[in-house]
């Protein structure tokens, strides 16, 4: 059994600040891979749902879910799509994130860097906005195999939107993975438990995991931004698309909010918390822009 992850082990103050600092120099040179949460998108105070939490809240004010479901995104989804339609979780998964996600400020500078990927979880277009200064770039997005008749994972875009496919992936300066879909372009969401039940079947064996996010996430490191590790699901995505990468991983985090779950991830993946309130982290990555 893992050593309990003691309160000494998060680096916080002038340590954490410094470790910091070392962190975002790397990510300037490209050797940090960021990996971002809705608690960065949140920062703009978006109409859209940007925690699990609140997400299915939405659904609960749209359809009467069962109490197991309630408070579950995923659940809540499954339940919506068993009684109803699976177009009926996609136009609600619409009418959620069409409001437009303002672009933060670390938004906009992450999108100036030539980073050769940026991962990003949440559903919106924030991250898509403000790399659109830009067209040496695109977009890779997990979609649900339900129903598609497809023998795919994930769909290719370009800086304009439209669908193309690895060959041209693979040139493009910066790639955005976007492991659970989005609003933008194209309305892909994995988000009922249905969804995920065969890419966690294979997630282990990286099947579900583009080639060119394997290639360009070998020997960089992690920066997780806004994300919280609550939720076995989310922590299963975070640990299969940074799998084989170098051993440094570090996450932005509130030492009050953490759940024991989360300590014991930090530990068996090697990543070392950070306990740098995100808007003074924010402050010291851009300092230097």
């Amino acid at each position: 059994m893992n050593a309990p992850v003691l309160a000494a082990d998060i680096l916080k103050l002038a340590d954490a600040e410094a470790v910091l600092t070392d962190v975002v120099a790397q990510l300037r040179a490209g050797e940090v891979i960021p990996y971002l949460g809705p608690g960065l998108a949140e920062l703009s105070k978006p109409a859209a749902p940007m925690t699990p939490e609140a997400l299915a809240a939405f659904f609960g004010t749209k359809v009467a879910l069962p109490r197991r479901a309630k408070g579950n995104a995923w659940a809540s989804a499954q339940h919506i799509e068993s009684m109803k339609h699976r177009s009926t979780v996609t136009a609600l998964m619409t009418e959620a994130f069409v409001p437009p996600v303002e672009p933060t400020a670390l938004h906009r500078y992450l999108a100036s860097l030539p980073l050769p990927m940026i991962v990003d979880t949440w559903y919106d277009g924030a991250m898509r906005a403000a790399l659109n200064q830009r067209n040496d770039w695109g977009e890779v997005q997990g979609i649900t195999r339900a129903g598609i008749g497809e023998d795919r994972w994930y769909r290719f875009y370009d800086a304009a939107g439209a669908e193309t496919d690895r060959s041209a992936a693979e040139k493009w300066a910066t790639v955005l993975y976007k492991p659970h879909g989005s609003i933008v372009p194209a309305k892909n969401f994995l988000i009922s438990d249905a969804d995920y039940v065969e890419v966690l079947t294979e997630i282990d064996i990286q099947t579900p995991i583009p080639d060119v996010v394997k290639e360009r996430r070998t020997g960089r490191s992690f920066l997780f931004i806004g994300c919280r590790f609550h939720d076995q699901l989310l922590r299963t995505y975070a640990r299969q698309a940074s799998k084989r990468s170098s051993t440094g991983k570090y996450a932005l985090v509130e030492p009050d909010t953490l759940t024991k779950n989360e300590l014991r991830f930090f530990l068996a993946q090697g990543m070392t918390p950070i306990a740098v309130p995100l808007p003074r982290a924010i402050e010291i990555i851009l300092a230097g822009a």
